[in-house]
Parts: C-alpha cells; structure tokens; sequence
C-alpha cells in the first residue's frame, strides 16, 4: 500500500475543481494535524506535512500521508470525503527516484 496518496483538481468527469485555492484551503483547515514535535515555534503558520498542497503537471493537488489515519482518524476521514464529496480523483503515491538516489543505489550495488 502506498504511503501517501493524491487528490487531483480534477473531477471525475474530467473538469477542473473551483475554486482555485482549493488546495491552499483544504490543507489549511488541516494544518493543526502534524506529528508530535514538527513544526516547531511557528507551526501554526506552516502547512502540515500529512496534508499539503503540490503541483502536478500543472494541475492543483494535494498529497495526504495514510500517517494522518493513524494520527487523527476523524481528520483522515473528513479529507476522504471531501474528495468523495466533490467528486475529485484520488491516485495513490508512488514514490519515483530522483537520478542522485539512483546513481547512489548502482553505485552500492
């Protein structure tokens, strides 16, 4: 199972989601979900690093850590539902090297 996964700005059907800081906004009202100790003293002006907003081909999404279930289930849940809700597609993460951890992984082997 992947450890994380995305919600893209993009319905279903194919169409873009609005507004456009959805993602800004998703991931705020879930910045107070954080592991213990992360953030530090302005925490509360970060996003969290379960829930944050990325760009992915040019389209707005936000990659949520399955660490966020263990963490606060009721958050987790809300963050799946409001995909549901809205009807956003949903992808898990695969994690892609970068070609420095590649060249580090032939070179150890």
């Amino acid at each position: 199972m992947a450890s994380e996964f995305f919600i893209l700005g993009v319905t279903a059907d194919g169409k873009q989601f609005r507004p456009s800081d959805w993602a800004e906004r998703l991931c705020g009202v879930m910045s107070c979900f954080r592991p213990e100790g992360s953030g530090g003293r302005h925490a509360h002006l970060q996003f969290s690093p379960l829930v944050r907003p990325v760009l992915l081909n040019g389209t707005k999404a936000v990659v949520v850590s399955n660490d966020l279930r263990e963490l606060e289930p009721m958050a987790y849940h809300f963050v799946v539902a409001f995909a549901r809700d809205n009807n956003l597609q949903v992808v898990d993460a695969c994690l892609v090297p970068t070609p420095e951890e590649e060249t580090r992984a032939s070179a150890s082997a």
